[in-house]
């Protein structure tokens, strides 16, 4: 395994790979080293991968390593060791991340609309067209709300008048914007309403349909997994204790940990129990 202490050595072409393969971790480890206390070890050899338009969920109760293996597949972390190989050539930024709390990525004092055009701009998408006309990449940014199920009225508006769905539609609009063959979703339905949260899952099911993207769906929710995910890897203190098609981790485990995460999940009629005085 190759150690991936750059930037530009995080991410490489996955070169003689499957081709229905998109995503391949390889052995990947993380070590927080520490001044007065000992490192914390994140992660130890997690392995797995993604084939290309399908959801595969990342669960384990908090510190299980959730986060910080997707911060690593996503460029934002750098790993101890392994490796990290993504099968999409055409794709110039190919694995994008939305975040839990959608307005902590976005700029309060700017409109949802230039904050795309200035996205689209950064990233080579120039405006064309004669003096007057939209221009493409104005046609860009109508689409990309279109697509997330905002209009242009949305785009005259700044975060704060949005609710927390429609930030997150934005937060969803952002990292599509380039197109990414991957997109990282870190608890991005937790923070919502129950009817929201339907909204927004509903949202991913159908971008899903209509392209060839594929999900790496971070979640402690495994009533949510189980709707929205096929494959399912389940970590606990750092380490793979689980992994497979999600119905079968879900109705049939093989680790207590799992069936733990599982007697978790609300049932209808569940009460809190009562302590004894």
């Amino acid at each position: 395994m190759s150690a991936l202490p750059r930037d530009d050595d995080r991410m490489t072409s996955l070169a003689g790979g499957d081709d229905t393969s998109l995503l391949e971790v390889r052995g990947l480890s993380k070590t927080f080293p520490a001044r007065r206390a000992p490192s914390h070890v994140a992660l130890r050899d997690v392995s797995f991968s993604i084939d290309r338009g399908t959801c595969l969920a990342l669960v384990g109760e908090s510190g299980s390593g959730k986060t910080t293996a997707a911060r690593i597949i996503a460029g934002l972390e750098p790993a101890t060791s392994g490796t990290v190989l993504v099968n999409a050539p055409q794709a110039a930024r190919p694995v994008q991340m939305v975040f839990q709390d959608p307005y902590g990525s976005l700029d309060p004092r700017q409109t949802i609309g230039a904050g795309l055009h200035e996205l689209l701009s950064l990233h080579g998408l120039r405006r064309r067209g004669e003096r007057g006309e939209r221009g493409e990449r104005g046609e860009r940014v109508a689409r990309l709300l279109h697509d997330v199920g905002l209009d242009e009225q949305h785009a005259r508006q700044r975060p704060g008048a949005l609710s927390g769905g429609q930030r997150q539609r934005v937060a969803i609009a952002r990292a599509l914007a380039l197109e990414p063959a991957l997109l990282i979703l870190d608890e991005a339905v937790s923070a919502l309403d129950v009817s929201v949260q339907a909204q927004v899952l509903n949202l991913l099911a159908d971008i899903r349909e209509r392209s060839d993207i594929s999900y790496l769906f971070v979640s402690h929710d495994l009533a949510v997994v189980r709707q929205v995910s096929d494959t399912c890897v389940v970590l606990q203190h750092g380490q793979v204790v689980e992994q497979g098609p999600t119905a079968d981790i879900l109705d049939r485990p093989t680790r207590a940990y799992t069936r733990a995460l599982i007697d978790a999940i609300p049932r209808p009629g569940w009460r809190p129990r009562r302590r004894s005085t």
